[in-house]
């Protein structure tokens, strides 16, 4: 029997993709001038308040307060009546030094063989419902909001949109696991009050919020969905879009208050948009701020690097890689595959982990070099998800009251490459 299976996406102004932004671009600026910087760093934001807390370990300084506030103005929070901006929030440093317990069972003295940062099992995904090698709901929800916030920056249609938004995206899936059809298209975008009622009755109140409601509606099934179509180069994936799509565009009413005014934000609350959507596995733990000594982040991204790799090699349409590691140890404890019944190849879930294991060398520190995972990269991975993005090289420049201006070249999504597909057919006979 067909199935319905969701996924959702947040914008960059979610308040808890505001918290990991700032935390995320605090750990950048800690690496453009300390390489080797271990950072933990949380944020929470609320009502005019930002509180910055975790562990660093560093030999250089940052000003939290000019980041955090850039970070936040950058994001689209620069109006005193969205009750958070980035000019005149509050801001609390909690920031402490990284546990000696916790650091000698990384830095053991061998370089090489550098133990993991903690214990955890980590998840990469990848199946071939998308270019990119990723669920196409999650893919579909990713899509909306970068569109929807590239239509606010522009300010010239959808004028009244502020930074906090959500999108939901419902595929009908059918008995052989195959996308047939979108369902439903959910939209929760954050406005200004831009009608108002016609006096101060009840009634007059509920008129304006439905005209508010009607026509925002309307610009999102007219002016972003048309917009979202464009970019899409997949057939397969356009093929989806039939007549009968239903959307829910802002189906509470008004959502004039929202941002971290309407709903606190908090580092790591949304490890689902970040990854597959639902799709897959996850083992529970949060990417941003996050040095790539935590294998919660580190190892994630490898095992994605994996399972991207075996899909475009043909090795599996659809691929589930699990990486496990005990805190101080290099080897992972464990490396688990599961091809969901729909390799190619003549070896077993088990055999083909066999074979990832004399592949990819899996240790934390080989891991930081294969993926280049000391760079200043991570900001841009803090919104719209850590995976199925684009992998360039961009020119990233950093400033600070405490060192010279540095630019720096930076390549991003490292994770994504396909460099490994030649080799893992070879080691397959494809």
């Amino acid at each position: 029997m067909a199935y319905l299976f969701s996924s959702e996406s947040v914008s960059e102004g979610h308040p808890d993709k505001v918290a990991d932004q700032i935390s995320d671009a605090l750990l950048d600026q800690f690496l453009a001038y300390d390489e080797e910087a271990r950072c933990a760093i949380e944020t929470f934001n609320t009502t005019g308040q930002v509180v910055i807390m975790g562990e660093v370990r560093s030999k250089e300084y940052v000003d939290l307060q000019t980041i955090a506030r850039k970070t936040i103005n950058n994001i689209g929070y620069t109006k005193a009546e969205y009750q958070f901006d980035g000019n005149s929030c509050g801001i609390l440093s909690a920031i402490h030094e990284q546990s000696d317990d916790i650091n000698r069972g990384v830095d053991n003295g061998d370089a090489e063989n550098q133990g993991a940062g903690d214990q955890g099992m980590m998840f990469g995904y990848a199946c071939d419902e998308t270019d990119n090698y990723m669920p196409v709901t999650l893919d579909l929800a990713h899509l909306i909001m970068r569109t929807l916030a590239d239509i606010r920056k522009e300010g010239k249609v959808m004028t009244y949109l502020r930074p906090d938004a959500k999108s939901q995206v419902t595929v009908e899936y059918s008995d052989d696991n195959l996308p047939q059809r979108i369902d439903t298209i959910v939209v929760s975008t954050q406005h200004d009050d831009f009608i108002k009622p016609a006096d101060g009755s009840h009634e007059a109140q509920l008129k304006a919020d439905k005209e508010m409601v009607d026509r925002i509606h309307k610009d999102v099934v007219e002016i972003l969905m048309p917009r979202v179509k464009a970019q899409i180069r997949s057939e397969k994936v356009l093929a989806l879009f039939k007549d009968g799509i239903r959307y829910l565009v802002n189906p509470t009413g008004k959502f004039v208050i929202g941002g971290p005014h309407g709903d606190t934000g908090l580092t790591g609350r949304k490890i689902i948009v970040d990854t597959y959507g639902g799709k897959g596995g996850h083992g529970g733990g949060a990417f941003s701020g996050k040095d790539s000594s935590k294998v919660d982040r580190s190892a994630a991204y490898a095992s994605r690097y994996i399972a991207k790799n075996m899909v475009a090699a043909g090795v599996s349409d659809e691929i589930l890689v699990q990486l496990a590691y005990a805190i101080g140890v290099a080897e992972p404890v464990s490396v688990y595959v599961n091809t969901y019944g729909r390799s190619h190849v003549k070896a077993s879930d088990g055999e083909i982990a066999e074979q990832v294991k004399k592949l990819f060398d899996l240790r934390p520190k080989a891991i930081e070099k294969t993926l280049k995972l000391r760079q200043p990269m991570y900001l841009e991975t803090a919104a719209y998800g850590h995976m199925g993005r684009k992998n360039e090289i961009v020119k990233k420049t950093f400033s600070s009251r405490y060192h010279d201006t540095k630019t720096v070249d930076v390549e991003l999504f490292t994770w994504e490459k396909l460099d490994r597909v030649d080799e893992i057919r070879k080691a397959f006979g494809l």
